[in-house]
């Protein structure tokens, strides 16, 4: 069972709802907060997740004076799915469809996991759309994570192994193709993204990255603290901040907290992640 602390979801109501057309896709938005205030953060979720399950908690603090969007990607959540592989690159384009669609130029971009990963190939690629980005539990290359076995449970994933979660009850309640043969796709093409559907990045592409960084990341996290913290020294970072200044980019370290439980903690991600964005 994956640990409850994920679904709190002490949700702040959106101000407005929508299903965007890119495509083929009809893509599920909400927005909360002030609907004349900055837009910062765009929320993107992990895999197999949606923005209740990942962000409703956060979601009081985050949109308390600023406008918030959330975005749910290709086959999760209220968005439908198609005949198309998962990649960074595929769900990076759809996003930008959404911003396109609210007449939004340039956002903040809050990213967790595979929503990081999707936050990274906006920043990369169109540095001109990312004002500030919040790369959560989420390496810049493989060798960054623990391991072989992230890539092999998730390969591996079957319907029947998260039967009576969360996960399940939100994807037959929301999904658009509410049964379980959708949602074992769901996990194939999760799977299917070790494969190169999220790619490494070289050192200079995450050194050239405009928008100051905030990197997350749990002690215990299937990303590795070392990869972090080269993560932050491409950022700039990692320096003698009494002598040199204070880099424009931070990580923060969440104790006692896993990759499942990344962004689990309320009070400590609010508490780092609002300063940053109003910085």
């Amino acid at each position: 069972m994956v640990p409850a602390i994920l679904f709190a979801t002490d949700m702040a109501n959106p101000y407005a709802t929508d299903l965007v057309e890119v495509g083929e896709l009809r893509l599920y938005v909400e927005q909360y907060g002030d609907p004349d205030g900055p837009a910062t953060p765009l929320l993107l979720h992990g895999g197999l997740f949606d923005i209740e399950l990942q962000f409703g908690a956060l979601l009081p603090g985050l949109s308390a004076g600023r406008r918030v969007i959330a975005v749910e990607f290709q086959g999760h959540g209220h968005t439908n799915d198609l005949d198309r592989p998962f990649s960074s690159a595929a769900f990076a384009g759809d996003v930008l469809g959404v911003l396109d669609h609210l007449g939004l130029n340039c956002v903040d971009v809050f990213g967790f996991s595979v929503g990081g990963a999707v936050a990274l190939e906006l920043a990369v690629r169109r540095p001109e759309r990312v004002r500030r980005l919040i790369a959560s539990s989420v390496s810049f290359r493989a060798s960054g994570m623990r391991g072989s076995e992230n890539a092999q449970a998730v390969g591996e994933m079957k319907v029947e192994m998260i039967a009576g979660t969360p996960m399940e009850a939100a994807y037959l309640a929301k999904s658009p193709h509410p049964d379980h043969e959708h949602l074992q796709g769901l996990l194939d093409k999760l799977g299917a993204t070790y494969a190169g559907g999220f790619p490494d990045w070289a050192d200079d592409d995450i050194r050239g990255i405009a928008a100051p960084t905030l990197i997350t990341v749990g002690d215990a996290d299937m990303v590795s603290l070392d990869h972090a913290v080269e993560f932050l020294r491409l950022r700039g970072g990692d320096v003698n901040g009494d002598f040199d200044g204070l880099p424009a980019s931070q990580l923060a370290v969440f104790p006692g907290t896993s990759h499942f439980t990344g962004i689990g903690r309320t009070d400590l991600v609010i508490d780092v992640v609002v300063p940053f964005l109003d910085a």
